[in-house]
C-alpha cells in the first residue's frame, strides 16, 4: 500500500485534473476547505468520506455545476467555470425523463441541437449495446429496475464521449447481487473507453473494489486527509488479504472500527 499527501502541483505530466486550493460554503456551512488535489488521464478515481464531508460538492464542482468560493479546478490546464461535453455526470437518483424511452434518454446526450443523423442513430444503439440494455430500448422508466435505469444514466453520460466521466455514488440505492454486476460492468466500459473515471462513493470496500486510488476526505470541513494507491490486481476479490488490508487502512484513516468478523 502506498499512502501519500502528495500535491496536486507535484511534476506529473499526465494530470487531467487538478483541484487547487477549492473552498466552498453554503450560508454559515463551510462544505470544502482548501482541497486540493489531482487525477491522472485514464485513472479511475474514487473519493470516499463521512456523509456531509463535502463529496459531492467537490464533484459538483469539478463538473461545473457548483462555484467554487475560492481555488481553481482545471482540466487539461484550462480553468472550469461552467459545464461542459468534456464531462459526463451519473447522479446518485437517476434523473431519467419519466416521458422518454431508455434510448430516448440516451439521446438526450445528443440532442445539444438535436440530432436525426445516422451517426448518432448508430452511436446511441452502441450505447444501449454497450451497457446491455438492447432487450429494453423501448422501455420507459418506470418499467426498469434501478440497476437497468443507472445503466441508462451511464451511457446518457456516455453519449457524447466525454473525456470524464464522473459518478456521484450511481449505485447506492440497488441491492448488494446488483452493485456487483454493475461495478463490473462499469470497469468492463473505463476499460474499453480508457477515460478518466471520479467516482464518489462513502461505501470503502466499493472503492477498494473499482479504484487505481482513492482520495479520503476528512468533515467539518471537507479537506483532504490522504490518498491512497490500491496496488492490488484486478479482478480484485473482497476476501483476499490486500483488499481486506486497504479496507482496514482506510477505515482506520476515517476513525471507523475495522470489521474483524
Amino acid at each position: 500500500m502506498a499512502l501519500s499527501d502528495q500535491s496536486p502541483n507535484a511534476a506529473d505530466s499526465g494530470r487531467k485534473i487538478v483541484v487547487d486550493g477549492v473552498s466552498k460554503a453554503y450560508d454559515s456551512v463551510q462544505a470544502l476547505s482548501d482541497v486540493s488535489l489531482s487525477v491522472r488521464e485514464g485513472e479511475f478515481c474514487c473519493i470516499v468520506g463521512p456523509s456531509g464531508c463535502g463529496k459531492t460538492t467537490l464533484l459538483r464542482t469539478i463538473a461545473g455545476l457548483e462555484d467554487a468560493d475560492s481555488g481553481s479546478i482545471l482540466v487539461d490546464g484550462d480553468r472550469i467555470t461552467e459545464p461542459g461535453l468534456d464531462r459526463g455526470m451519473v447522479f446518485q437518483e437517476y434523473a431519467l425523463f419519466p416521458w422518454r424511452t431508455v434510448r430516448g434518454n440516451i439521446r438526450f446526450g445528443l440532442d445539444r441541437p438535436a440530432c436525426d443523423c445516422p451517426d448518432c442513430e448508430q452511436r446511441i444503439q452502441e450505447l444501449v449495446d454497450l451497457v446491455g440494455l438492447s432487450e429494453s430500448e423501448d422501455a420507459y422508466p418506470k418499467e426498469l429496475s434501478g440497476g437497468m435505469k443507472q445503466r441508462v444514466g451511464i451511457a446518457r453520460a456516455l453519449a457524447v464521449d466525454p473525456e470524464i466521466l464522473l459518478l456521484d455514488e450511481p449505485f447506492g440505492s440497488v441491492d448488494a447481487r446488483t452493485r456487483d454486476r454493475l461495478h463490473e460492468e462499469l470497469l468492463d466500459i473505463w476499460a474499453e473507453t480508457q477515460q478518466t473515471v471520479v467516482f464518489v462513493t462513502h461505501d470503502i470496500d466499493e472503492a477498494v473494489k473499482l479504484a487505481d486510488r482513492i482520495v479520503v476526505l476528512d468533515d467539518d470541513p471537507g479537506t483532504v486527509q490522504s490518498t491512497l494507491t490500491v496496488d492490488v490486481d484486478r479482478p480484485r476479490e473482497r476476501t483476499s488479504h490486500e483488499f481486506v488490508d486497504h479496507v482496514a487502512r482506510i477505515r482506520s484513516e476515517l476513525g471507523q472500527p475495522t470489521d474483524t468478523s
